[in-house]
């Protein structure tokens, strides 16, 4: 990529102090978020009532609070004993000259009902200890919330590792540079909710229908030859890079702190695959100003 943002463009200046609301689906990860923001300097709060965000902010505003700000996490039991407080919360901070950002965790419902199983704690909202009405609920309950977010964090699928890497990262880019995330899936296991932009890329000849190919994955050599080998593919990866060179330096200087970028063939094992790599791999070596995230979602399907 031959474009590059200039260092002062990739950091934004923010002078004013920073709140994150971390909010979501119990069970989706809220507890990981938090850990990582309290990891990277924030003052860090759990299940607050909403109508303490206000005095919270005051007393951090009188001290020295750090150039990171406060992190809050509110979620269902909140909305359960507090109401509508939250809304009106989130109304005050942005009259204030604080800046917000919502972050809302989710993941599906398969994913959130095995995490209770496994876990044996009884869900917040259930009853008569019906998991996956209470989390159908929640979402629901949630909905309006989820429309106000900055970013939503889809955590299905992700590993205990793969979880606190990205949250790592997310919490780092709210206060210094781009994180640019490339996440490669297969639009038969469904399209990832939390990025930005999709490029879909079954218009190129499928590996799986290659005997020798089909159980491989797009990290193996005999099936990047396979992918990269064609023109079509090396002709889009440079129409993606050049689209790639001209958003990133464009959004940092927006002050956007992260951009996730999905790639989807029909598996998300091969054609996918590839491509991410070899995109991160330009990323890499033409443009050191950002923080870069690369995940295989469905690698393993």
């Amino acid at each position: 990529m031959s474009q590059r943002a200039p260092r002062n463009n990739c950091s934004p200046v923010v002078e004013k102090r920073r709140i994150v609301i971390i909010t979501g689906l119990s069970g989706a990860g809220k507890s990981n978020a938090l850990q990582a923001f309290e990891d990277a300097g924030y003052f860090c709060i759990d299940n607050l009532p909403p109508r303490m965000i206000p005095a919270v902010m005051e007393t951090a505003a009188q001290g020295n609070g750090g150039p990171d700000g406060v992190v809050v996490v509110m979620d269902i039991r909140g909305r359960r004993y507090f109401g509508g407080e939250l809304e009106r919360s989130l109304e005050n901070v942005e009259e204030s000259d604080w800046e917000r950002r919502i972050l809302f965790v989710e993941s599906d419902d398969r994913t959130l009902v095995r995490r209770y199983k496994e876990s044996r704690r009884p869900h917040p909202a259930a009853r008569n200890g019906d998991v996956l009405e209470a989390i159908r609920a929640e979402r629901r309950d949630l909905a309006n919330l989820r429309e106000k977010a900055d970013l939503v964090v889809d955590t299905s699928g992700y590993s205990t590792l793969d979880a606190r890497l990205r949250f790592k990262r997310l919490a780092e880019s709210f206060s210094s540079r781009l994180t640019v995330s490339l996440i490669s899936f297969g639009f038969k296991h469904g399209t990832p909710l939390d990025v930005d932009t999709i490029f879909d890329v079954r218009f190129m000849p499928n590996p799986h229908y290659d005997p020798e190919l089909r159980p491989l994955t797009g990290h193996d050599a005999l099936v990047r030859e396979a992918v990269l080998g064609q023109d079509d593919a090396r002709e889009f990866l440079e129409k993606a890079s050049g689209m790639l060179s001209f958003l990133i330096p464009r959004y940092a200087a927006e002050g956007k702190t992260y951009f996730t970028l999905g790639i989807g063939c029909t598996g998300g094992r091969h054609r996918s695959v590839v491509i991410v790599e070899d995109l991160a791999g330009r990323l890499r070596r033409s443009n050191g100003e950002v923080d870069l995230f690369v995940r295989h979602r469905d690698l393993d399907s």
